[in-house]
Order: C-alpha cells, then structure tokens, then sequence
C-alpha cells in the first residue's frame, strides 16, 4: 500500500453536548477518488475542515505529507479583501502554476474576471471559488458540494474535468450521478464514525443496507437476550432464594448497552393530500415570450395532463422558471395561448427558501404561527410529532431558522410545504442540499402524489427516477419535449444540455491585446510550445469530433437501451466525458490564436 499523502486517525469532535465525531478517519494517497457520504448533520463538511486544517480536533491525529499542496472548497467562500474576480482567483496560484487556468475555468464557470466581488451572488461567489480551488492543481482537492448553483452543462464539465486531474479528491455530494462517476473508494460517516468501502459510491447503498441489517439483526439478538435475562431473575431466584449477582450485573450491563447504543437515525416520511383537478392541467398553443430584444421561449406547445411528471432542463439563464411560470398562468404569453385546466391548487416549494422568515423558530415555521398543531393530509397533527417526521429533535423546537444548516432549511421547506393540499407541485431545485436519504424518499413521495409536478432540477439521477418527460432548452428560446428522463432525453437527443454562450470572459479574449497593468507583460512571442499546440490542435479536434460522431450514431439506435442498458449508459458517459474534451481543446485553441494574432499585430 502506497504511503498516505493525509491521513486522519480517530479524529473527535464535539460541538456543545452532543459528540459529532467520535473516531473518525480518512486515508488519502496520491491519485485517491473518494467520496464521503453521509447524513445531513454527520459531520461530512466538519472532517473535510479538520482534513484541511482549518478545524482543531478534540482528539485524533492529523498527518500531512510535507511539501504536499492541497486546495479546500467551502459551502461559503469569504472574497472579501478581493475586488474583482479574476484577483481572487489568481491569488490562489503559486508560483510556476499556469496562469492560463485562470480564464480558461472561469470561462467555463460562466464568470468574467473583471466583475468586481461586491456585486456577485451566492452561486456566483461558489463558482469563483471553485475556480480559485482548482486553478493550481494541487496534489489534493477537498471539495464539499462542488456541483451547488452549476446547472447541467456545467456539471458534465466538471465531472469530466475532475476525472482528467492528477490530484486526490476527497468529495461530499448529493449528486449520485457525479459521485458514482467519480469515485473509487468511499468513506462513510454514521454516528460519529467512519466505515470505508474500497469500492465507489455505486457499491455504496446496498453495501450500507447490508451493514445496517447486520446491526438491526445484532440488536435484535441483544434484546432476547436481555429478556432472557430478566425471566431468569424473575422465576428463577424464588427458586433458589439467592441472586446470583453476577448475572444480575450483566443484565444491567445489558441495559446500558443498549440505553447507550447511539442507533441510526429514523427516516424522513412525507405525506401529503393532493386535491384532483381536471385531466387537462395545461395546455401551450405557439407560445412565445421575451424580455427586451431576447426570446426566452419561443412558439412553443405542449399539453400537461394530470399525473404527468416533467422536468424542465437547461443552462443558467435558458428561462426555466420563465416557462414554468407561464404554464402556471402566472405569467402571459406576448404571443400564443395558454389554457389551463379547471381546479388547480398550485404549490411551489423554490429554491430560495424566500417563505422562510429567518427570525421565527422552528416551531413557529411549521406551524405557521398557529399554535401546537398543523393540519397534515387532511389530519390534525401535533407539530412536535411532525417536526420528528423529518428528522428535527424536539430540542430544536425553539432553533431560529437563520440556525438551521442549509439541508435542515430544505427539509423544513418540504415539511412546510407538504402539509397544504395541492395537485400541482412545483419544485425549483428541491434537491439542494438534501442528504441522499431524504432524496430517496421524496423521489417515492413524488412516484405515490396523486397531482402533477413540474420539477426544475440539475440532478439527472432525480431527473431518471422521478419524470415521465423532459423540456430541454436548445438554446434561443427553442423548447423540445422529450420522452422519459434525462437519459431517455440523451438518447433521443443524441447530447445533453448545451452551455448558454455567453461574452468570453476578460482574462482570455482581452488580457491578450491590453494586458493588465499590475500583471506582467504580454510575451513578445509564442513558445515552442505554444506554437506546436496551434498546428496540432485542430487535427486533435478533428479526431474528437469523428469520435463524438461515432458515439451519436451508436446511441441513436433506438433498440440500444432495451437490448444493452449497460452499453448504453457507458456510451451516454463517455459522449459526455468527450464533449468536455473537445470544448477543453476548443479554449485552449482560442486563447493561442488570440496570443498569436495580438503578438503579430
């Protein structure tokens, strides 16, 4: 076995009263894949700031290997003391690093390096900082929820660009679909200690619910034994008119034990009433909408029947919510005819959590400040029962909702949510920051809601388990339906979700002709190298484009998915991982050209 690069040995940690971690350890060596996985509230994010440093363990051992660089993304990345960008990037480089990255990430990233950091967004100050982490390639990468804010395309670009990194990654997602393509050993974090898998996070459920089978099965030996133990004391000593202490003493060594065992936490269970409405929910006849001199949608129609599940698919900016408010009625077409069907009661359940007063407790938010009790499918349910539904202790009954981490803040959305009558659900990226086991069982909510839902997500593993169609964005205003979910669409549609062109960033279109002042100066001439990329750039991407062609046309066979489902998703994966790779040679193909034509001008 190689020599770890990090290494954490039974790290503990407690937070207030209740212990957090409490033996847990990560091993990492060179050229490492691991996924860590675990609940909300187990400690994932926590180990990964012990891992780089920025969080002094209770106890536990944390080793580096000297001289080793490593990169840490955080959930809330601090660009204060930064004023642009593409400054707050760059100051993550060391020297020899490639400067060339800066531009070319945020390009991907669908950032400009000029734009100052005082005007940017939560998603946009993530992606920044994402940009800032990977920049140097460093030996490690410790990356917590990398995929949070980046919409489709930007997703299969990362994953494929961490796939062709030399450095460790050490990864929390909820992205099934990007951990499994990602990962090669997994680190499991469950009542403050870890269990490894030496195998990716595909292996990981069924090897999980095997371990907690095992653990019930023991539990439930323990408990007969216990009975056991307390009909020997009760029937037994009359018989002999004397304990025997010792057995006495285990059975209360017993009760400890089991008093004291910390069992896994209970499941989050949703219900909901659905109220019916006709079998006509929506129907678009050449609907067309736009802002300024930009179509968002354009002729577009489509019916929506009760029951159906859709998701609505596209870059950052394409106009999802645009057209999700339009088949809701909640905004008009300039042009077209939206008719909707009778007896909607329409739910959304948004992102933003922007119904969450961050002042009222958690009581209060559940109740919606009306008392002990909240009305739940049509039944009156106490709210403290209810709070338990979703895995909130009754301790947190008083917690202020600007407390709650930002998963406990998506399952109070839900829980909120969930408990009004509806037959149209509309849910705008429900899947931010929900542990898997949650997603598992809204993905089953949803397959038993007796409505219709419009679902707005960037997770394609959700998007395949839950939606009968897919409307995907092909860029300026055009909407196609598609049958199935996000691989169906892949299949029928030959790609995935394309990027949103945007205005090439500063630092790669600019820089070049004016550079900056405060940076160096622009080289008076290309390298040998430089110069042997620009002749053998585009011959390399012309033998990618005869491979993406190949594997369109392999996919394009409709029996394919039927007869070789395997096959299938593996070509599906490699389309995408080849895609990224051409756009890769396509920037770095740009910026030369460029160089070129600014030196010899």
């Amino acid at each position: 076995m190689a020599a770890p690069i990090l290494l954490l040995d039974g790290i503990r940690l407690t937070f207030g009263a209740t212990p957090l971690l409490t033996g847990a350890s990560l091993q990492v060596e060179a050229g490492d894949r691991i996924c860590l996985v675990g609940r909300n509230g187990s400690g994932k994010s926590t180990l990964l700031k012990v891992a780089a440093g920025l969080i002094e363990p209770d106890g536990g051992e944390r080793f580096v290997h000297p001289g080793a660089t490593l990169r840490y993304l955080p959930q809330e990345p601090d660009l204060s003391g930064f004023a642009t960008v593409g400054a707050f990037v760059e100051a993550g480089l060391a020297p020899g690093d490639d400067r060339r990255r800066v531009g070319f990430l945020l390009g991907r990233l669908g950032l400009d390096p000029a734009t100052s950091t005082a005007t940017l967004s939560g998603g946009e100050a993530r992606r920044a900082a994402l940009a800032r982490t990977l920049a140097p390639e460093p030996d490690i990468l410790l990356l917590d929820e990398p995929t949070n804010h980046l919409d489709l395309p930007a997703i299969e670009w990362l994953e494929a660009e961490l796939a062709a990194m030399r450095s460790a990654i050490v990864l929390v997602s909820h992205d099934r679909r990007f951990l499994s393509a990602l990962s090669r050993r997994t680190v499991w974090l469950d009542r403050g200690r870890s269990r490894t898998l030496d195998k990716g996070f595909a292996a990981f459920e069924e090897w999980r619910d095997e371990l907690l089978a095992e653990e019930e099965a023991s539990a439930h030996r323990l408990d007969r034994r216990i009975a056991r133990e307390q009909d020997w004391i009760v029937h037994g000593v009359t018989a002999r008119r004397r304990r025997n202490m010792r057995r006495v003493r285990e059975l209360q060594a017993l009760r400890r034990e089991r008093a004291e065992a910390r069992k896994a936490a209970g499941q989050v269970r949703l219900a909901a009433e659905a109220t019916l409405s006709g079998k006509l929910v929506a129907r678009l006849d050449g609907v067309t909408k736009a802002f300024a001199d930009r179509a968002v949608v354009r002729d577009f129609s489509t019916i929506v029947h009760r029951g159906d599940r859709i998701g609505i698919v596209g870059p950052n900016g394409a106009g999802k919510t645009t057209l999700i408010n339009l088949i809701t009625g909640r905004l008009a077409p300039d042009a077209g005819e939206v008719r909707l069907g009778a007896n909607l009661d329409i739910l959304v359940i948004d992102q933003q959590r922007a119904a969450l007063d961050p002042a009222m407790t958690l009581r209060e938010a559940l109740s919606q400040g009306g008392g002990d009790h909240v009305e739940v499918g049509g039944a009156r349910r106490h709210v403290m029962g209810y709070m338990q539904d979703f895995l909130f202790s009754p301790e947190q009954a008083g917690t202020p909702v600007a407390a709650l981490s930002g998963g406990e803040r998506g399952r109070l959305m839900l829980a909120r949510g969930l408990s009004r009558p509806s037959n149209l659900l509309v849910l705008d990226e429900p899947t931010n920051d929900l542990d898997l086991e949650t997603l598992d069982l809204l993905q089953e909510f949803l397959a038993d809601y007796a409505g219709t839902v419009l679902l707005v997500s960037h997770d394609r593993d959700f998007l395949d388990r839950v939606c009968t169609a897919i409307f995907a964005s092909d860029g300026d205003g055009t909407w196609r339906e598609y049958a199935g979910g996000y691989s169906d669409m892949v299949a029928q549609k030959g790609s995935g979700v394309a990027a949103r062109q945007v205005r090439q960033p500063a630092l790669t279109r600019e820089a070049a002709s004016h550079p900056r002042s405060t940076g160096p100066a622009a080289p008076r001439k290309l390298s040998f190298n430089q110069k042997h990329a620009l002749a053998t750039l585009p011959g390399e991407m012309k033998a990618i484009e005869a491979e993406i062609g190949r594997l369109r046309a392999e996919l394009s066979d409709p029996d394919l998915y039927r007869r070789e489902p395997a096959r299938f998703g593996e070509l599906a994966a490699k389309l995408a991982e080849t895609e990224a790779a051409l756009a890769r040679k396509e920037e770095e193909w740009l910026e030369l050209e460029i160089l070129r034509e600014s030196i010899e001008g």
